[in-house]
């Protein structure tokens, strides 16, 4: 979408156009100044030369500059993308026995199921299905925090019966539903705290994946944060991962995808999720944040998502800054973001 996530360096757009690449669309647009076209950078058409091309944040800045819309690839239909995920996504947010399905949702929009497929999640991070999933695990959330019985609460929530409850928390969840009020009860969970070149780091997994990446903390603070779950030092599994975790850590380039274990809103997976897609060395602003999960009026609620993150580093809000360019606050101090950042950047020179 046009003003979702900040326009690249010249160098890596050119490198996109070339690509074709698709995950790029949105995030600008080519102005082709020799035939006084602007296209999307996925376009099939032949590429121009490259001293020919300019590249600009969105299609009305291109238009601005005099240049006017590819017909091949229609680029300025980028906003028709963004009202039909909005509409989407107020159809899914909904209380209801069941969540519109997603040829429902391509019809109310006008855009085949498999078209609007891909434009929802390029936009949102989650399929329509799995966000409507989330909204009705949030909802479920909710209700048990407030002392509902887990029956009650998935009623509540919009689920058809029981056993869908059930066969969808077996693939999502870390905790089982009783968990959410109980603190981790039933739940194992293996800790260490390691020295890093940022201090000292805790670390903690369930058996499906990092739960919990801090610094300064201990095993006090992990148990007040899961009071009733059994909670076990090392291990020899574990130790695998936390190899890897500190990898990541230390040295970004060679970072590869770890499992998480980690619950939130629906809003606050779609921020999360956006936040693992900002590459290293990049950054955005809370605005852009928001505008790229579909909810541009929403820069306080990303804030909030942003310092709601579990597993930091391995999902990067220390990636996310301040509009007015300043590096904005961070739970674990400023210092420790600004060397991530400063690692970050200098390994995408390399």
């Amino acid at each position: 979408m046009t003003h979702t996530v900040a326009k690249p360096d010249d160098e890596r757009a050119w490198q996109a156009v070339l690509a074709r690449d698709r995950k790029f669309d949105g995030r600008f647009v080519t102005g082709v100044l020799s035939t006084g076209i602007y296209c999307r950078p996925s376009c099939s058409a032949r590429h121009p030369r490259r001293e020919n091309v300019r590249f600009f944040a969105e299609p009305a800045e291109a238009e601005r500059a005099g240049l006017r819309a590819c017909l091949r690839c229609r680029p300025n239909d980028v906003s028709r993308d963004e009202e039909a995920v909005t509409r989407a996504l107020a159809m899914l947010d909904e209380v209801g026995d069941t969540a519109p399905g997603l040829a429902e949702l391509a019809e109310t929009v006008g855009y085949s199921p498999t078209h609007f497929q891909r434009v929802f999640k390029r936009a949102v991070g989650l399929s329509p299905a799995e966000y409507g999933r989330a909204r009705r695990f949030e909802r479920a959330g909710e209700a048990l925090s407030g002392g509902a019985s887990v029956t009650e609460a998935i009623h509540e929530a919009g689920f058809s019966a029981p056993s869908r409850f059930y066969e969808s928390s077996a693939e999502r969840l870390g905790m089982a539903p009783s968990a959410w009020r109980d603190g981790g009860g039933g739940v194992r969970i293996h800790w260490a705290v390691v020295a890093t070149t940022l201090g000292r780091m805790l670390v903690a997994a369930t058996d499906r994946g990092v739960c919990r990446l801090s610094f300064d903390e201990d095993r006090e603070d992990l148990a007040a944060r899961f009071p009733k779950a059994e909670l076990i030092e090392g291990g020899e599994d574990f130790a695998r991962l936390l190899e890897d975790v500190v990898a990541a850590v230390e040295q970004p380039e060679h970072s590869q995808r770890i499992p998480l274990d980690v619950q939130g809103t629906a809003f606050q997976q779609t921020v999360w999720r956006e936040l693992q897609r900002i590459p290293a060395g990049e950054t955005r602003t809370y605005a852009q944040i928001a505008a790229a999960v579909g909810k541009p009026g929403a820069v306080r609620a990303a804030g909030s998502a942003n310092g709601a993150n579990n597993v930091a580093v391995l999902i990067p809000c220390h990636r996310v800054i301040r509009s007015d360019g300043a590096i904005g606050g961070y739970a674990y101090g400023e210092a420790i973001k600004r060397e991530l950042l400063r690692r970050e950047n200098a390994q995408t020179k390399l």
